[in-house]
């Protein structure tokens, strides 16, 4: 069974900058499109970018576009999400997603397996 594991998160003030990655092992991630989602405490799991299997399409959330950018390395069986001048309410539990399929929107319902997720706490 494909198994994730995400880092890279920590405490960071605000404006700074964070890349997470999303690993995985046994499995090569060619076959899956990848998604990061987060949950803040009291809150649901909401999507936040998506790429495709190839890495050549991303989708992204209004409320990170243009500080967000996920990426994938496939000779390293990797996937980035690099976030910079991160704000407060990007204080979350932020995990990483895979479903075999070229592309797939940021939905939680459509990914089939998950990492124990990484907290990324953003904070004067």
């Amino acid at each position: 069974q494909l198994q994730l594991v995400e880092s890279g998160g920590g405490l960071v003030q605000p404006g700074g900058s964070l890349r997470l990655s999303c690993a995985a092992s046994e499995f090569t991630l060619d076959y899956y499109a990848i998604g990061w989602f987060r949950q803040a405490p009291g809150k649901d799991r909401e999507g936040v970018s998506c790429i495709s299997r190839g890495g050549g399409s991303a989708n992204y959330a209004d409320s990170v576009k243009g500080r967000f950018t996920s990426s994938r390395d496939n000779a390293k069986n990797t996937v980035y999400l690099q976030m910079n001048s991160l704000k407060p309410e990007d204080t979350a539990i932020y995990y990483c997603a895979a479903v075999r399929a070229v592309q797939a929107m940021c939905d939680t319902q459509l990914y089939d397996y998950w990492g124990q997720g990484t907290q990324v706490t953003v904070s004067s």
